[in-house]
């Protein structure tokens, strides 16, 4: 009994450390995308606007979003609307794995300045 508790704890924490290996991989991964002048076509990079993430700390717990005189229902809109209008880029689809990276990166802000 003791080695089934010990096995499936151990098993638990593997998975633990698995899934936040994976997030902050992806979190870096939308870093790097956040500060591409060249994602996704555009002409400058989202950092430009927002160095260091500055202004989105509140994104993450945002329903709706107003994006150059546009209303965006979620944070997925919200990313391509910055994309086509503020960095003239090309919207990406948002069930992609690099918006999946952004968002990841975005929501992360959050976590690194909780009283904002």
């Amino acid at each position: 009994m003791t080695f089934i508790r010990i096995a499936f704890f151990s098993v638990i924490a593997l998975g633990m450390t698995f899934t936040l290996a994976f997030a902050t991989g992806e979190e870096e991964k939308g870093r790097a995308l956040f500060n591409d002048p060249n994602f996704a076509g555009g002409v400058k990079a989202c950092s430009s606007c927002h160095p260091n993430g500055q202004g989105l700390e509140k994104a993450a717990d945002k329903k709706v979003f107003h994006v150059m005189g546009k209303t965006q229902k979620n944070l997925e809109e919200a990313i391509n609307a910055c994309i086509v209008y503020a960095i003239q880029g090309k919207a990406i689809d948002a069930k992609s794995v690099e918006m999946k990276e952004l968002v990841a990166y975005i929501k992360s802000l959050k976590a690194k300045n909780p009283g904002s």
